[in-house]
């Protein structure tokens, strides 16, 4: 791979990244610390990232589920749903928020767009300003399609593990200790 593709896509991820408002991240968290459970849901490669982000709250001991697991508890007042939905406007997540909402479940939304209808269900935003999967026009950027949007996920999920491994006094070992022994 070449030196020049390699620093054009890392530069996209961080140009992303400095856009986004640390405090924001902090509240987010804060959110997240105070749950009673957390819900975490999104679509394509988004859920793989939310996924990801899953396991790691899992080590820090928090109570969380991936919405469409048959593990995962009802969500109710004192609960937050995690979504991410780069576009904003994908219909399954509008449809969980609703109901995440109509039960007094705290929407958390992650997007890159404010103003969608997501946005608009959500209780807190947090936006990644990054090319997306639905704003592609294929020109201007390195990484294709959503990429940039979704590795900006990846690398935001792991700063928001280590401020959130801040807030609950996690340590290294004890998140080891949750790791499963059945790989």
């Amino acid at each position: 791979m070449s030196d020049t593709l390699m620093r054009a896509a890392l530069d996209e991820l961080g140009a992303a990244l400095a856009k986004v408002d640390d405090r924001l991240i902090d509240a987010a968290c804060r959110m997240i610390a105070d749950a009673r459970r957390i819900g975490v849901y999104g679509c394509g490669r988004e859920a793989l990232q939310i996924k990801g982000f899953a396991m790691r709250l899992f080590h820090l001991g928090l109570p969380v589920g991936v919405v469409g697991d048959v593990t995962m508890p009802a969500l109710g007042h004192g609960d937050v749903l995690l979504v991410t939905s780069g576009p904003g406007e994908t219909s399954t997540v509008l449809a969980l928020m609703r109901t995440a909402r109509a039960a007094g479940t705290t929407n958390l939304l992650l997007t890159a767009e404010p103003e969608s209808g997501a946005a608009m269900l959500a209780d807190f935003v947090l936006v990644i300003p990054a090319q997306t999967m639905a704003g592609d026009q294929g020109e201007g950027q390195v990484l294709p399609m959503g990429s940039v949007y979704e590795g900006a996920l990846f690398v935001l999920f792991e700063v928001m593990v280590l401020k959130l491994r801040t807030l609950t006094g996690a340590t290294g070992e004890a998140m080891r200790a949750r790791h499963t022994n059945m790989e």
